[in-house]
């Protein structure tokens, strides 16, 4: 069960296994970059000159399984119910030429097909004790229609749009620090009535 820093360990984890993946000999020496966005990355001079972003469009929670229980806590409290989300991401591919952006479009995509269950070791690797050793998150395209890529590319005010490839990392527990309102206060309120005999 993770902590609330798993949203930002999910997107530097992404992030990073295409950072360490990517290797410039494959692609005519060229350096890529690749970087977490903000809607304001991509309209602003922070825009990447070759390589991929990464800008989640969506987050909300799993309605399909069910709510699952909070851990037990060191004082032996059951926590909070844990909040299973799903996080939907656009990878949005950079480059000079055309056919830098559809190599690296293809090579994204098998990276992340050979890698579609990051484990907690990879999650970890940039903001340690964030997931627990048995945890892990998947990783699948997502289905998204044109109409809705394109409406979100035109929120995000930019005049051309970029090649982008749907993904949706699921299911990311986020655990509770706070204990159930039962285990809270067990205390047990006693009433005791008081009986008078009157002799008449």
């Amino acid at each position: 069960m993770a902590d609330y820093r798993a949203i930002r360990a999910v997107g530097e984890s992404l992030m990073g296994l295409l950072e360490s993946s990517y290797r410039p000999e494959d692609f005519n020496d060229i350096v890529a970059d690749f970087r977490m966005f903000t809607s304001r990355d991509f309209t602003n001079n922070n825009a990447i000159t070759n390589g991929a972003s990464l800008f989640m469009y969506r987050l909300y929670c799993n309605g399909v399984y069910r709510t699952p229980p909070g851990r037990i806590g060191e004082n032996g409290m059951r926590m909070d119910s844990q909040l299973p989300l799903e996080l939907h991401f656009l990878i949005t591919v950079w480059g000079g030429e055309a056919s830098y952006q559809y190599e690296l479009a293809g090579w994204i995509m098998r990276v992340l097909e050979d890698s579609p269950m990051f484990p907690s070791a990879v999650l970890n690797s940039t903001t340690p004790n964030v997931f627990r050793s048995d945890e892990t998150v998947d990783f699948t395209l997502a289905e998204l229609s044109t109409e809705d890529l394109f409406r979100i590319w035109d929120v995000l005010g930019v005049n051309a749009y970029q090649l982008s490839i749907p993904y949706v990392a699921r299911v990311v527990n986020i655990e509770s620090i706070q204990p159930l309102a039962e285990e809270y206060d067990r205390r047990v309120q006693e009433r005791v009535q008081h009986v008078a005999v009157i002799d008449k």
